[in-house]
This record gives C-alpha cells, structure tokens and sequence, in this order.
C-alpha cells in the first residue's frame, strides 16, 4: 500500500494508495497524523507494508510523532473533521454520529435477520471471491470484505454508493439531484459504537466492525425515505419500532437529503 498525502478531493482508498488529503495543506494535525499510522498498522497487520509519499517537512512531522503513538496515546476525534468540505452546510464531517447506508431490498434483509453483517456473512461468499468479483472497482484487498463499514452521519458517500450499484455505473449530477433516490440509513452514535468488541480502526473510515452488528443493542435511528415505507415497514421487528424514522424527501438532491437526514437524528 501507499500512502499519499497532499491535496485530493477527499480522503479514499482506491487501487492500493490511501489518498489522505489534509484540512489545512501543508500543515498536518496530530488526528491527521494518528489515522495515518492507524492506516499503516493495520495495513502492517494484514500482511502489507505502507510507503508515504509527502514533503519531507510532512513525513518528519509523522516520524516525529510515531514514538508517542506507539506508546498508546491517542488524539480523540474532533467534533467535525474538515478534510472534506464538499458538503454546502456544514463544510466538513460531523462525528457525533456514523451511519451505514444500503438500498431498501437490503434494509429488509438486515431487518428480518435483525443485524447488520460483513459481506462475507451476508453473501455466504469467501472473502477472496468477493475480492475477485467485478463491483470491486477499488480493488479492495480480502480482508476488508469480512468488516461493515460506516461513513460519518452527515455524509452522502452511503447514498452515492447505493445510487451506483443501482445504476452499474458512476452516478452523475442528474443521478444524485434529480434522479436521485436515497438509500436506508442505519444511524449510530460513535461515541458508543466504537465500544464495540469488534471495532476496528483503519485511518480511512470512522471505524468498522468485523461480521455482525446486532441492530437492538447498537442502532441508534433507522432513516427510511418515505417512499419506502411500505416495503419497509412489515419488516420493522417490535424491537426496532421506536428507532424508525420515515422522512420525506422533498430535498433538490443527495446533499440537502443528507443534511436533513442528519439534522432529523440529531433532533431526537
């Protein structure tokens, strides 16, 4: 793997280089150092070396800090992470929350299995074929197949994910504004999900959970556009009743839908 740290749209991992973008280039903050040796631990612990391509002053200010990391000390997520500004309203990533985003055919699935699982549980596939298959554009490598993944409350990277397995394409413009249709959300707080047994830290996502998140003990919120209600709604178990929320969208496109979607749990 390697570790490129500059200037990018936002911070990805694609085809064997986790681009890391910084909020204030050429600076770089002690989170933004800390997911970066997060990434190269657990790239390190699967089996994969890490090179980073940087300023040198970038790559001292890292070295620097590895002796303190490695004693354990670690910087707690600020309150909204600017790495990522694309979204008008709040210009940056909110971490009060974090939320899994899939279509409403797979949100009956979870429902009635009562959990969300890894894609190796829930496709009953092999890790190494899931890697194989088409759909892994990013070239994703094997072991990220056994974890669930999340994306921080206030993003739409969920919806645009689901809007291209929809479409077997990149969505574009028209798809996320006028032809957009939102996914079900899975909404939990991340001050308390990553007490979960089964965290993982890997410097990309706010976390992820290796093969099952049971949704009555972790969910905090289940957004479900309106229009899905009725697929929706006999699978809800007596359990999850009260976590439900179904919201219209009335929105111009993905990103006024996920504000509203973030601000409606936020509310509650």
């Amino acid at each position: 793997m390697l570790i490129k740290i500059g200037q990018f749209e936002i911070t990805e991992c694609w085809d064997g280089v986790f681009y890391k973008t910084l909020s204030h280039y050429p600076d770089i903050t002690k989170w933004e150092i800390q997911t970066v040796l997060v990434f190269e631990r657990y790239e390190e612990n699967n089996g994969r070396k890490c090179g980073i391509q940087a300023e040198q002053k970038i790559i001292d200010r890292i070295n620097a800090y590895r002796e303190i990391y490695n004693t354990g000390a670690r910087v707690p997520v600020p309150e909204k992470i600017e790495e990522c500004t694309a979204c008008p309203t709040y210009k940056g990533c909110m971490t009060d929350f974090v939320c899994h985003t899939t279509s409403a055919e797979n949100a009956v699935k979870i429902l009635n299995c009562g959990s969300l699982l890894s894609p190796v549980r829930a496709r009953h596939m092999s890790a190494k074929d899931l890697a194989e298959e088409p759909g892994n554009t990013a070239r994703d490598p094997e072991d990220y197949f056994q974890y669930i993944m999340f994306a921080w409350g206030n993003c739409q990277a969920g919806d645009r994910l689901v809007m291209e397995r929809k479409l077997g394409r990149f969505p574009d413009e028209d798809d996320l504004s006028k032809g957009f249709t939102p996914g079900v959300r899975f909404f939990f707080r991340y001050d308390e999900l990553i007490r979960h047994p089964d965290a993982v830290f890997e410097g990309v996502l706010p976390l992820k959970i290796k093969d099952e998140v049971i949704l009555k003990d972790w969910v905090y919120a289940i957004v479900v556009p309106e229009t899905c209600r009725q697929i929706i709604e006999p699978h809800v178990p007596e359990t999850l009743i009260n976590k439900v929320r179904y919201v219209c969208n009335d929105c111009r496109d993905i990103w006024e839908w996920s504000e509203k979607v973030y601000e409606e749990v936020r509310s509650l």
